[in-house]
Parts: structure tokens; sequence; C-alpha cells
């Protein structure tokens, strides 16, 4: 079966994708979506206090405003209704193949499409949308001994609720967003967590809170009030986000704040003192909790910093020689976002792979096309999430693509392919402003570097300009090929 535009994934992006699609008028469309429900992300992610660290105004499209969140930060079920809500608002979900996983997407030249190959069969498509997103495909670092363990493991991304950690000796891997979310959770049930860090994340306090009835019901008998409240925070992370990407003096707050939040709630010194972060503040993703440093603080709670050796049957053997006996190994270890499999299965032009064209760093224009890979489109791609909500990029990369479709088709045109000095530019310039944030100069590594040391994840300015370069389609960097 032949579509005009084939979305890979069914989560937000895919989502809001489809729904933009739709409006435009374009309703030859297909969803690929590997579970057998929408929302990505959120319906894969379900360990215990999942919850999204931007706020609900700002994590929700301007096309579908919610006045009816419970908190100001929404928590993984609310988000995964949401998701659903606007599928089913949109009559998204006709569009939809569950079940369906690709297994290659590869140009036809000749026919000017894309032809896929999936778990469910064969299709094609004029264009191909990429709406994976970047926690698709969790990573679990590799250990001498792996395969020796004699317990139960899991990654915190596929969290096995069948298994009752209650009473359990377990062990914690990585002090990223999952782990500071889901530690104070289960270490009450648990009769004892060892958390092994590598490096110590700024945590500031979480200003989270029940959204109360009055408040809901103003932002529904007057949407203004409630687009005022997201405008006000939109305006308060691009502030901060000034301070990331071009004035790292503007962090001393923030960085002051953590300490005295840390100071606070951490009154051992010693572990106060391997709780301290030794970079700045933003260089990785910082995290809010009220509950993540008290769960530390338990006594039937340990923090160890030595560095993990090898995996044996009865545990984990660090550094300094200790052999910590676990039960069960739950890794909070992130995902693998600049390496991700999914881009291994896109074939382009001159047969080249997605994951090939990304060797050594992820390079794509406005974050949104990549020279060799004719009518792709990427949702999220290489620096184009700004220090703000991930959905704002996104609405932006949808104007963007919907600009390219109607320029595709103003000009009768069957393919569209951004040129190779175009990207080369972009990318180029992406450096060149990068060379002065905190993401490369705040003296830590993350996963918004890759292996060259080229941050390739973020927008290195504020979300307002990424949105105005995006708002129409540049085609003199361009090929548009004729029908």
């Amino acid at each position: 079966m032949h579509h005009r535009v084939a979305i890979i994934g069914a989560g937000i992006s895919g989502i809001g994708m489809a729904v933009r699609l739709k409006q435009a008028g374009i309703d030859d469309l297909v969803l690929l979506e590997r579970n057998h429900a929408v929302g990505g992300t959120w319906f894969e992610h379900t360990y215990p206090g999942c919850a999204c660290d931007v706020p609900t105004h700002l994590y929700s499209y301007s096309f579908a405003r919610n006045p009816s969140w419970s908190r100001l930060f929404p928590r993984q079920d609310e988000i995964l209704a949401y998701v659903r809500g606007v599928a089913d608002d949109h009559d998204v979900i006709r569009h939809v193949r569950f079940g369906t996983e690709l297994h290659e997407a590869r140009w036809d030249a000749d026919a000017s499409c894309w032809r896929l190959r999936t778990s469910t069969g064969e299709l094609s498509s004029d264009l191909l949308v990429s709406a994976v997103g970047g926690t698709a495909e969790p990573h679990t670092p590799a250990f001498p001994g792996d395969d020796t363990f004699a317990g139960h493991r899991f990654h915190s991304a596929r969290w096995d609720h069948r298994h009752d950690l209650t009473g359990e000796r377990v062990a914690v891997l990585g002090t990223g967003p999952a782990t500071v979310q889901f530690l104070p959770r289960i270490a009450p049930r648990a009769a004892h967590v060892t958390v092994f860090q590598r490096t110590p994340p700024w945590v500031l306090p979480h200003p989270d809170r029940p959204v109360p009835l009055p408040e809901k019901l103003l932002y529904r008998l007057l949407p203004p009030a409630q687009d005022l409240h997201r405008n006000l925070l939109f305006a308060l992370y691009e502030g901060l986000g000034y301070g990331f990407h071009t004035d790292q003096r503007i962090l001393r707050p923030l960085e002051e704040l953590g300490n005295a939040h840390r100071r606070l709630q951490v009154r051992d010194p010693v572990l106060r003192a391997q709780l301290k972060p030794g970079y700045r503040l933003g260089c990785k993703r910082p995290m809010m909790s009220n509950t993540y440093y008290p769960a530390l603080g338990r006594e039937d709670v340990t923090l160890s910093t030595a560095g993990i050796e090898r995996i044996v049957p009865e545990g984990i053997v660090t550094a300094d020689g200790v052999t910590h006996r676990v039960d069960t190994i739950i890794a909070g270890t992130g995902y693998r976002y600049a390496r991700s499999e999914g881009a291994d299965r896109i074939v382009g032009r001159d047969g080249r792979t997605l994951g090939e064209a990304f060797r050594p760093s992820p390079h794509a224009y406005k974050g949104a096309t990549v020279a060799g890979f004719p009518n792709l489109f990427l949702l999220l791609g290489p620096n184009s999430i700004g220090i703000n909500s991930a959905i704002f990029s996104l609405e932006a990369q949808m104007t963007y693509a919907l600009a390219a479709i109607g320029a595709m088709d103003e000009a009768g045109a069957a393919t569209v392919e951004v040129r190779p000095d175009a990207l080369e530019e972009y990318a180029a310039e992406l450096d060149r402003r990068n060379a002065g944030t905190v993401w490369t100069q705040g003296g830590c590594s993350s996963y918004y570097l890759d292996e060259t040391g080229r941050q390739y994840a973020l927008y290195p300015g504020f979300a307002t300009a990424y949105r105005r370069r995006t708002s129409t389609f540049d085609a003199d960097r361009y090929v548009l090929g004729a029908a």
C-alpha cells in the first residue's frame, strides 16, 4: 500500500505531526507504532515516580490546550492520557498501525518514494517522518561479567512491575533523571539500596504543586488566562536559557540555590561532599526534587562512588575492592541518543544509512533534514531542542516540514533534499555558537556531547530564534526534484 506520508512512531511527536498534516488537508498518512497503544515514551516509561520536568502548560500543544492538568508538572499517566486524548479528538487512531516495527526504510530513486519493510508487511510513501525521539532505546553500559549475575536486572525505561523489590537488596546504576524520581519510591520497600554514582547531578528544589479547582475553572472559562501562564513560564525558561548558551554568570544564583538545597537536605558532611557537583549547572541536565536527597540520607541507602569494576554472580565489585551483594540491578543509565538503532534502519539515496551519515557526529539542517535523504523529515533531530519545552521545538519543526511539503506541491516537485553545502554551513555556524556555551565549557561530559566532544543535542540559542528560523521554508537551500 502506498501513502503520501509515513510517520515512524505514535508518541507525542508522531501524534502531533499527524494532527498538523490532517489540519493541512493531508489525510493519506500512516503511523507505524511498535507498541499496542499510542504514547511512545509516556507509554513505555512507567517506573515509580515517572514525571515530566517541564511545566504542564508548556508540555502541551498550542492546538490542544488542556485546562484540566492536576499538577503544575505532569506525571506519566496524565501525559499518556493527554496524548491519547489528542489522538482521539483529531481522528488519528485510524491511521495508526499498532504492533508494527520498522525494519528498514529505503529510498527508491527511480520511483521517488520510500520503500518500508515492517514487522507486519511492506508499504511505500512519498514522504517519511521520523518521530522516534531520543528515548526510544535504553542504554545499558557493559561491564565485565555481565552475564554471570545470578539475580534479576532491568532498565528503568522498561520497568519490570512483575518483580517485587520488597525486602530485596537493590543496586541502582546511575544518578540521572529517572533515578532521581524512582529512588524515593523504592527505598522504603527494599531492604537496602546501593546507588552507584559516577557524577553527581545538580539538584534544585522542585516547585511542583497541585492545581486547585478554581484555577482549572479559570483556565476553562477564560483560556487567555492559561495562555498568560504559559507565556510567563516560557519567558522564564528563555531567560534561564541565556545563562546556558550566552552568559554563564546568570547561572550563579541557581547554583547557590542548589548548594543551599543540598546543605539543607543532606546532614552528613561526607555524603554532602560526595553529592557536590564539580561542574557548572547546566553542563549536564539539572534535576528538580524534594525527595532525592532525603532518600540518599536513609540508613538503608548507600551511595557508592568508587566506580564499577565488574559484575559477579552475587552482585557488583567496585574499584575499591568491595563486593556489593545485591538481588536486583536497576539501570538508570539513560538512552542511546546519538547512536539509535533506528537511524541504521533508514537507507538514503547513496545506500548509506542515516546512522552512517550521523558518524562521527550527527548533523541535520535546522534539526530536520539531512543531505542524501530526500523527502525525509526528522522531529527533534540534532541541535533542535531549546532550553524550553520540547513541544515548542516540535511545533516549529512541524511548521517547517509542512512549509516544505507546500513548496513541493506548488513547484510540482516529487522530491526535496537539503543541499550538502547548506547543511555544512549550518553545522559550522552551530559549532561556532556552541563554543562558549555551558554544554561545552561547563567542565563535564554529558549526553549532549557525542564521542567527538561535539554538542549535537541542543539548539545554542533562544527557542524563539529557532522558531523564527523554521517559520518559513528556505527553498534556495534545497534541491527540488521534478515529478
